[in-house]
């Protein structure tokens, strides 16, 4: 498969096809950006990436999210000391989909649930502001296709740090964001993952809104940053890089373990690992 013209490709299928169709793609020496959830675990995405870079090959998980105004106003105001040190923070995705079991959400075939589906943005917030958890505690609601309709997580951190988390296929949210430091607060109006305001309200003094001209509806802000990372000859974004790709998709791994949100096709956890990946994490 030859494509001269083809500068990269945008993979968005469903979820158990990411893997497959992103190594494809890297065979033939064609950059990608595929969309999130990067592969239904971590061992596909390692393998995503080990042939990335044996290729010398262009790829990036496509979370806009990371790459929108809003977030970049966020990490500036953290960075500047506006809220000061994060104890806790708190995000949400519900919205109410068409229970259809055939439909791609309620599918465990397709890669179907709360968790990988929209559960990926509030924890994708949480590892970007206080990195890798320590631990994980999650339970999650399965309803009658096997998959996870509502999934509930609480990620603790170095330095005592927390993350709050909720996602829902089956009801509707504020789907907003809420950063809680010692000295003030931020608050991503929703729905937060995508093209936003902000709030801060510092400890001392009024409350600050900030607002932002989108000239797009989100989507082109982690094109640019493909389009950047290609003219530099890079093979991975250092904004979305693969070390943080394979840390998220750990810890979706261990969140799906310790929720019971399994797909029998993708999983080969037996029942030895999954006791004792809850035992680890109970004693941490």
């Amino acid at each position: 498969m030859t494509c001269p013209d083809l500068d990269a490709v945008y993979i968005a299928t469903p979820h158990p096809l990411h893997c497959e169709n992103t190594l494809m793609c890297l065979e033939h020496n064609i950059p990608v950006l595929c969309e999130k959830p990067f592969a239904m675990n971590s061992k596909e995405v390692r393998k995503m990436i080990g042939l990335a870079k044996f290729q010398k090959t262009f790829l990036m998980e496509a979370l806009w999210t990371r790459f929108l105004p809003t977030t970049q106003k966020v990490l500036d105001l953290i960075a500047v000391g506006a809220i000061g040190d994060i104890n806790t923070v708190k995000a949400d995705f519900g919205f109410k989909a068409n229970p259809d079991p055939k439909a791609r959400l309620f599918n465990q075939g397709l890669g179907g649930g709360a968790l990988l589906d929209v559960g990926i943005y509030p924890v994708f917030l949480a590892c970007l502001l206080l990195g890798k958890p320590t631990s994980i505690s999650a339970e999650a609601s399965i309803g009658t296709t096997n998959v996870d309709e509502n999934c509930g997580m609480l990620l603790k951190f170095k330095n005592n740090k927390l993350a709050i988390l909720h996602a829902s296929i089956i009801s509707k949210t504020k789907t907003e964001a809420l950063i809680y430091g010692d000295k003030g607060i931020i608050q991503i109006h929703g729905r937060w993952h995508e093209p936003t305001s902000i709030t801060l309200y510092p400890e001392d003094g009024e409350p600050q809104d900030f607002f932002f001209d989108f000239d797009s509806n989100g989507y082109k802000y982690e094109i640019l940053e493909v389009q950047s990372c290609l003219e530099k000859g890079l093979i991975e974004s250092p904004e979305m890089s693969f070390d943080f790709s394979i840390d998220l998709m750990e810890v979706l791994d261990d969140i799906r373990m310790q929720a019971g949100i399994y797909y029998p096709m993708y999983d080969h956890f037996t029942d030895k690992e999954i006791a004792s990946k809850a035992n680890n994490f109970s004693q941490n």
